[in-house]
C-alpha cells in the first residue's frame, strides 16, 4: 500500500530535496537499517551498521520521558521502487506561480535507510516497541533521492561523512546556558541571574577552565564554576536511587552522569540552588572585595600567585574536598574554609610550591588536582584519608621535594601546616 506525503521540494549544490514529516510508525515500517547502499562489501557495510552504539536507549528515555521532545529532521535516502512526486501549483499574491510543494508518493517496494539519523531512527523504533501509544508523533525528514550505481553510492557516501564529520556535540557553555533538564545547570543559571552573589565579569565566560593572565576580574571560569556545581550536587543525590537505562540502579558517583539528564521538581532545584548559593556566598565571603563591582581581583591572582579560590586549578579539588568533609560532618562551608590556615589559601606559600605555583617561572603547575585535594583534606579532615589516598599523597611529595624518608615527609609536611618558621 502506497504512502502519500506533503511535502516541500527545494535544491542546494547537486541535491534535489524534500522536505516532510513521517509518523513514528511510519518510521518503524519503512527506514531500514543502511545494509548494502552504501557499500559492495559485507566487511565496509557492517562497519556502518556497528557504528550504531547503545546512545540509541538514551534517545529512546528521552522519547519516552521528556514531554517537550524535539528533533532535527532526518536525512532519508529513498531509492527502487515508484517514488512519485506530484506537484502542487501555488500563486503567490502578484500572480507568481509555484511548483515546489507537492505529494511524494511511496509505494512498498520502496526502500529507505537514513544518511543522518541512525541513532535517532533506532531510539524511535525502541521508543514506540515500548510504548506503542506514541505511534502517531512525527519527526521532521528531508528525502534525497539514491541509486546503487558507483556514482550514486559515491555521492551518498560523501554526504553521509560530510554529515556526521562537521556535527559537532553540544558545548559544555551552551548546556550551561541553555539546558532546562540539567539541574547543575539551571541552578547555576539562578545563581548568576537571580541573586547578588557575582557582580559584573566575576565568572568568567570562557571555553577552557583556565583563566588568561590579562583578565583581572574573574574570580573563576564558567566551566570551573558548572564543575563546582556538579560536585556539590553528590551531597543530593548520594542517597537518591538513580535507575540506568538498563533499568539497573547506578552506583557511586556515575549516579551524577544519569541524574542530570532528567529534570526533576521544581523543589528539588530550589534546594540545590540554595546547597550552591551557601558555597559561593562562602567563598566570596572569605574574598570579600570581589562582592563589589569595578574592583580588580589585585593580590587574589597575580604575578606573585594569589589566592586558591581564584585559581581554577585549585578551586575544583577545593571543592571536592569540601564535599567529602559535608558529607561526613555536615559542616557548613564557612566552618570548612576555616578549618584552612589562612596562609594556606595562598598558593604562593612554600606548601603549594612545584604542586600549583612555580616560584621560579613565576607560572601555575598543571596536572597535579588530586595531589591538591589529597593534601587539602589532609589539612581539613585528614581522618578521611584512606591508607591508599595517604600513601600516594606521601608518594608524590616524595618525588616533588627530592626526598625518600616517609616520616621527614610527613614531618616536614605537619610543619608547614603549623606554621613553623623553619623545616
Amino acid at each position: 500500500m502506497a504512502i502519500k506525503i506533503p511535502a516541500i521540494r527545494s535544491k542546494i549544490g547537486i541535491w534535489y530535496y524534500y522536505v516532510s514529516s513521517l509518523s513514528f510508525e511510519q518510521v518503524n515500517k519503512y527506514v531500514r537499517p543502511i545494509d548494502d547502499e552504501l557499500h559492495h562489501s559485507d566487511l565496509l557495510s557492517g562497519m556502518i551498521q556497528r557504528s550504531i552504539t547503545s546512545n540509541y536507549k538514551s534517545i529512546a528515555n528521552y522519547i519516552e520521558t521528556q514531554e517537550e521532545r524535539f528533533f532535527n529532521s532526518l536525512i532519508l535516502a529513498v531509492y527502487d521502487g515508484q517514488p512519485k512526486w506530484n506537484e502542487i501549483r501555488t500563486q503567490d499574491e502578484t500572480g507568481e506561480d509555484n511548483y515546489n510543494l507537492g505529494i511524494i508518493t511511496l509505494t512498498d517496494d520502496v526502500k529507505i535507510f537514513p544518511v543522518d539519523g541512525q541513532h535517532r531512527v533506532a531510539g524511535i523504533k525502541k521508543a514506540i516497541k515500548d510504548n506503542p501509544d506514541m505511534k502517531l508523533e512525527r519527526v521532521p525528514v528531508i528525502f534525497i533521492g539514491h541509486s546503487t550505481d558507483e556514482i550514486g553510492m559515491q555521492r551518498t557516501r560523501r554526504m553521509f561523512s560530510t554529515l556526521n564529520r562537521y556535527a559537532k556535540p553540544v558545548s559544555l557553555r551552551d548546556i550551561i546556558a541553555l539546558d532546562e533538564d540539567d539541574v547543575v545547570a539551571i541552578a547555576s543559571r539562578n545563581l548568576i541571574d537571580n541573586t547578588n552573589i557575582f557582580v559584573t565579569d566575576r565568572i568568567l565566560d570562557s571555553k577552557n577552565k583556565s583563566i588568561p593572565d590579562s583578565n583581572n576580574m574573574a574570580l573563576t571560569s564558567i566551566i570551573t564554576y558548572y564543575e563546582c556545581n556538579k560536585e556539590l550536587l553528590w551531597l543530593h543525590i548520594k542517597d537518591t536511587e538513580v535507575v540506568g537505562l538498563e533499568e539497573k540502579p547506578i552506583r557511586g558517583r556515575a549516579k551524577i552522569k544519569e541524574y542530570i539528564r532528567h529534570r526533576p521538581k521544581d523543589e528539588i532545584i530550589s534546594i540545590f540552588t540554595q546547597e550552591c548559593k551557601e558555597f559561593w556566598d562562602a567563598i566570596v565571603n572569605k574574598c570579600p572585595e570581589v562582592r563589589e563591582p569595578n574592583i580588580t581581583v589585585g593580590a587574589y591572582r597575580d604575578n606573585n600567585g594569589g589566592h586558591l579560590f581564584f585559581r581554577p586549578i585549585a578551586l575544583y579539588p577545593f571543592t571536592k574536598a569540601s564535599v567529602r568533609i559535608k558529607e561526613h560532618y555536615n559542616k557548613s562551608y564557612t566552618q570548612i574554609i576555616e578549618s584552612i590556615p589562612p596562609e594556606l589559601l595562598w598558593i604562593q606559600n612554600r606548601l603549594w610550591r612545584k604542586i600549583i605555583w612555580d616560584d621560579v617561572a613565576k607560572k601555575m603547575v598543571m596536572g597535579n588536582a588530586t595531589q591538591i585535594e589529597l593534601m587539602l583534606l589532609y589539612i581539613m579532615a585528614p581522618e578521611l584519608l584512606n591508607f591508599k589516598e595517604k600513601k600516594k599523597m606521601i608518594d608524590n611529595l616524595k618525588s616533588i621535594w627530592d626526598e625518600t624518608d616517609e616520616n621527614i615527609i610527613i614531618d616536614r609536611l605537619d610543619s608547614i601546616i603549623r606554621g613553623d618558621e623553619f623545616v
